[in-house]
């Protein structure tokens, strides 16, 4: 039965320390440490304002100190996706200032949109761009030009996540004014000519059109969804063929999220049927790596056939923060708890994976060869687009973790640390014994834990001035029946939700989630497989590839036991390897930084077989 769901208000939750605070936190001092000038540097270039010191600078190019004073790599001056990284700055800063959850990133935003109105002014009063409008007459004459709706999507976004998220009429302006230039531009083409256009990669441009439809009601941007309409990818879609193999995968994706929010703003149909059969295409009938991810060099896979595309570009990070807001979307409009496995899985092994549990930066893509190693970005020198989807995706853990359900219950989606406030109704979620401390006395372990749970803990305390209904997502990896405890009462519960109404006042709800090691093989390799720890995958510690040997592929967990399991306050995750000629330890992959790693390891029998 479909069930939709709608987000809880912005503000109403607040991540508690663990995991994700503290990758958030990691998040919000790397936005916060980039100056409102560098922000704007090809704004500034591409409007004519500036100073001589920095066309000197420019000209000099970067040198060992001079990528703490400007930006480069895709932001550098003449670069083709100059200016694309403020946009996701905008968006991540607007998150953070309108959660609460750092309000002193509010004087630098200001500072930027002053800027924007600035260029905007000094350009004419429409285009508020850092790319110039030539790159899009190269493009309609078929000229090879990279990307430049792409780039200019982003300011658009960060724009009107501005507006949406803080009411800020000064985003919404110059966002308004600025399309006016678009539909202008893209009024002077036959249908066929556009759809020239629209193959030139246009970023989430029909997003920003249901958005901006939304927002005002102004028929301008009816016009714009009409026009942005990708004959040659929905059209095959609508008919449920698939065309994704050897796609580039991130074209595509932002444009059905963009489909997905037509459907939202004018609810026309085919709009949806073009969103639900891009996801059965794409993740359904193709099949994932065990991440959770897909994309091998940014294009889609053959349906499950992964062996041969396993190399070091796998996985790239701009499709699994994209593919987890599709999955967000149909999460709302079905309530089917398929996609909430589907984001936790991407989140420990994407988002979290992809980025640097040091430095905060990001890893482009997740390489899944044999002694991979993750090759880090840097603050200033590279801002890939990756870079900004980063930003992004770290200031928007929050709004993952709870829905709003039509009959007043609350969905807690995600098991992580965090509160949730609504009026009249509040609900706490505490991790135990799942690497997070296991009591106030940081020497002391739990009474009965000898050695590490094979179970994660999870404290759920709700406190409510009337009855309320709790819907608790149970994953799908847990092994066995959940085990709910509340008050005197005890239940069993399979993976799926476990409905709880609790009563007015305070409610303590303990659940205990068993979990083991899975193994999950290649599907055209089954004798090559991976190992998770509930929803995270292992990563070994070896620089190559090798055979583990002694049982079958599907028995392979046994060939793993716990590896340095306990540390103050806490249980480690780590495992190493028994009876093998050589031991390997395996940690989250999460975890991983400059190490040298293996996720996926044939299998072979005593003598070699495999």
């Amino acid at each position: 039965m479909t069930v939709p769901s709608a987000h809880v208000p912005l503000g109403a939750v607040r991540l508690s320390p663990g995991l994700f605070e503290n990758r958030r936190l990691l998040n919000t001092g790397y936005l916060g440490s980039l100056t409102v000038p560098n922000l704007l540097q090809n704004f500034y270039v591409e409007a004519g304002i500036g100073d001589q010191s920095w066309h000197l600078r420019v000209a000099e190019g970067p040198g060992p100190h001079d990528g703490r004073d400007r930006h480069w790599g895709w932001e550098t001056p003449g670069g083709l996706l100059r200016g694309h990284f403020l946009g996701h700055w905008m968006s991540a800063a607007a998150r953070e200032v309108a959660t609460g959850a750092n309000p002193a990133l509010a004087p630098a935003l200001d500072a930027v949109l002053a800027g924007l109105q600035r260029c905007q002014r000094e350009n004419g009063g429409e285009w508020v761009f850092a790319i110039p409008p030539r790159f899009l007459e190269r493009v309609a004459a078929g000229l090879p030009t990279w990307a430049p709706q792409y780039a200019l999507h982003k300011t658009f976004m960060g724009l009107v996540d501005v507006y949406r998220d803080l009411g800020d009429r000064r985003a919404l302006a110059i966002a308004d004014a600025a399309a006016a230039w678009f539909d202008r531009w893209s009024e002077g083409f036959t249908p066929e000519q556009f759809a020239d256009i629209l193959d030139a990669e246009t970023g989430g441009m029909l997003e920003v059109w249901a958005d901006l439809l939304e927002i005002t009601g102004d028929d301008r941007y009816r016009r714009l969804l009409d026009r942005y309409w990708r004959s040659r990818l929905f059209d095959p879609l609508l008919d449920g063929v698939d065309v994704l193999t050897n796609m580039h995968a991130n074209t595509t994706i932002p444009e059905v999220l963009g489909a997905a929010r037509a459907f939202e703003v004018t609810g026309d149909e085919r709009w949806r049927r073009v969103v639900e059969n891009y996801w059965r295409l794409a993740v359904i009938e193709r099949g994932t790596f065990c991440t959770g991810g897909q994309t091998s060099g940014e294009i889609w896979t053959p349906p499950f056939e992964f062996a041969a595309r396993r190399g070091e570009k796998t996985q790239e990070h701009c499709t699994v923060y994209n593919m987890i807001r599709l999955a967000d979307v149909l999460f709302r409009w079905t309530g089917e708890i398929g996609y909430l496995d589907y984001i936790e899985r991407n989140l420990y092994n994407g988002i979290l994976a992809q980025q640097n549990p040091r430095t905060g930066m990001v890893a482009y893509f997740l390489p899944l060869e044999g002694g991979a190693h993750k090759h880090w970005g840097t603050p200033t020198d590279d801002f890939w687009c990756c870079h900004g989807t980063l930003v992004q995706a770290h200031s928007r853990h929050s709004g993952l973790i709870y829905y709003d359900q039509p009959d007043g219950a609350v969905v807690v989606a995600q098991l992580i640390a965090s509160r949730l406030e609504l009026e009249g109704f509040a609900v706490t979620v505490e991790l135990r014994e799942t690497a997070v401390r296991v009591g106030p006395d940081a020497n002391a372990a739990r009474a009965g834990s000898r050695h590490r749970p094979d179970s994660w803990g999870v404290v759920i305390t709700t406190e409510a001035t009337e009855a309320r209904r709790l819907r608790v997502r149970i994953p799908e990896w847990v092994d066995g029946p959940a085990i709910a405890q509340v008050g005197d009462g005890r239940q069993e519960v399979a993976p799926g939700f476990l409905e709880i109404d609790v009563d007015a006042g305070t409610t303590v709800i303990e659940l205990t989630l068993p979990s083991r090691l899975a193994v999950v093989p290649i599907p055209d390799e089954p004798s090559t497989v991976a190992f998770l720890d509930g929803p995270v995958v292992l990563a070994g510690l070896v620089d190559h590839e090798v055979a583990l040997t002694g049982t079958l592929p599907e028995r392979a967990s046994e060939l793993l036991v716990p590896d340095n399991e306990r540390q103050w306050g806490e249980w480690l995750r780590g495992y190493r390897t028994r009876r093998q000629q050589r031991s390997i330890r395996f940690r989250p992959v999460y975890e991983i930084t400059d190490e040298a790693f293996t996720m996926y390891f044939p299998i072979a029998d005593a003598e070699g077989e495999q």
